[in-house]
């Protein structure tokens, strides 16, 4: 995976990611995709300042825990069906950037069983949060 660690903006930051978070949700638009779940895989990478999330005395609440990126996932696909898998990037995006720490964010999903002459199918999103 290239790291978009290079990007000017994102230079003095850190890479925190979440790689390939399976989870089993109801999502697409067909008839025989809402009567049931599907296998979708989720990654993550959160690019967060170095300067706010260097650890001084090796405490998690100096950092950005990789639990809220699990959790808010989870809370996100918990709430009812999703048509298409840009929306879930879209929405996994917006609950990444509201965290004070997080700078950018990259989100994929794949949905791994659709067809069986590839490997998956998905959607990926960048987004850097607006200077303030």
């Amino acid at each position: 995976m290239l790291s978009l660690l290079a990007h000017p903006s994102l230079m003095d930051c850190r890479r925190v990611f979440l790689a390939n978070y399976e989870v089993w949700i109801n999502i697409g638009v067909h008839d025989f995709e809402k009567r049931g779940e599907q296998r979708v895989l989720i990654n993550v990478d959160l690019y967060v300042p170095l300067a706010e999330t260097t650890p001084q005395l090796d405490q998690l609440d100096e950092v950005v825990d990789y639990d809220f990126i699990r959790r808010s996932i989870a809370e996100r696909v918990s709430r009812g069906h999703i048509h298409l898998q840009e929306t879930l990037c879209d929405d996994v995006a917006d609950l990444m950037l509201a965290h004070p720490k997080v700078r950018a964010v990259r989100v994929s999903t794949e949905k791994p069983d659709v067809y069986p002459d590839c490997q998956s199918v998905g959607v990926e999103i960048f987004r850097i949060k607006p200077a303030a």
